[in-house]
């Protein structure tokens, strides 16, 4: 799950408050707030402080969903690639 969608589907509806109002209280563009909710851009460690401050649960969680989303697509986009790369022994 891209962290966008967690924020957009569980965070703020709970939060109720309009998204014009969450990306002044993140201090950042409505632009920037609205393409991580459409999974367009990601969590940088700078929205990931942000939303954690928001949210009072800390950047760890906002860049570890970022991090398993990020790794999900390159397993998915690479998974033939990845195959056929032997796992090399240290002597």
């Amino acid at each position: 799950m891209h962290p966008g969608a967690l924020l957009r589907e569980e965070i703020l509806p709970a939060l109720d408050r309009s998204r014009t109002e969450i990306a002044r209280l993140l201090g950042v563009s409505r632009q920037t707030l609205y393409d991580v909710l459409r999974e367009k851009q990601p969590v940088t460690p700078g929205m990931a402080l942000r939303l954690g401050k928001l949210c009072g649960n800390g950047p760890d969680l906002w860049l570890n969903l970022q991090k398993r989303y990020d790794l999900h697509q390159a397993q998915q986009e690479l998974r033939d690639k990845i195959k056929k790369i032997p796992t090399l022994q240290v002597a």
